[in-house]
């Protein structure tokens, strides 16, 4: 009887160091996958930092861009304004100038006319020079913030 415990028993410690191997080589197993796993996920976040940062770099840059469209843009329409005053002022003085003095009334009369319709065309370049240069202006802001906006986008998109 006790050899057949003696037999039992070490059938029994066979046994016991069998599933102690088998759950340390499963343990060893689960901790290479999770290692693995945990190397994918920091790879994963180091290549969406990376992303992040090509993306922050990108949209800088746009910015930068832009804003130095926006400078020139500023710069020509400060040239376009000065030509207008510039033409303003001649037209100004062209209808300040139109007429003949003289005694004939009738001459006068058409003086006079002729200096009134100077008066309201100069008038009208006035109104006309103002509103292309809102226009002008408005239009460059619009095309600048189309092109930053179109820049950032192929940015995000990879398209770079």
């Amino acid at each position: 009887m006790i050899a057949l415990l003696a037999v039992v028993g070490s059938y029994w410690l066979v046994y016991q160091h069998g599933r102690s191997v088998e759950r340390a080589e499963a343990e060893a197993a689960s901790a290479t996958r999770d290692s693995g796993d945990r190397l994918a996920e920091v790879l994963g976040e180091r290549g969406a930092r990376q992303e992040e940062q090509r993306r922050a770099a990108v949209h800088e840059e746009v910015r930068a861009h832009a804003q130095e469209q926006r400078t020139i843009a500023e710069g020509a329409a400060a040239g376009a304004d000065a030509a207008g005053q510039r033409l303003r002022v001649e037209a100004g003085k062209l209808a300040a100038t139109v007429g003949c003095p003289g005694q004939d009334p009738a001459a006068a009369a058409r003086s006079e006319a002729a200096r009134r319709a100077a008066m309201v065309l100069s008038g009208l370049l006035d109104r006309s020079v103002e509103t292309n240069r809102e226009l002008a202006a408005a239009y460059d802001r619009a095309r600048v913030a189309g092109l930053a906006c179109e820049a950032s986008y192929d940015a995000l998109k990879g398209g770079s």
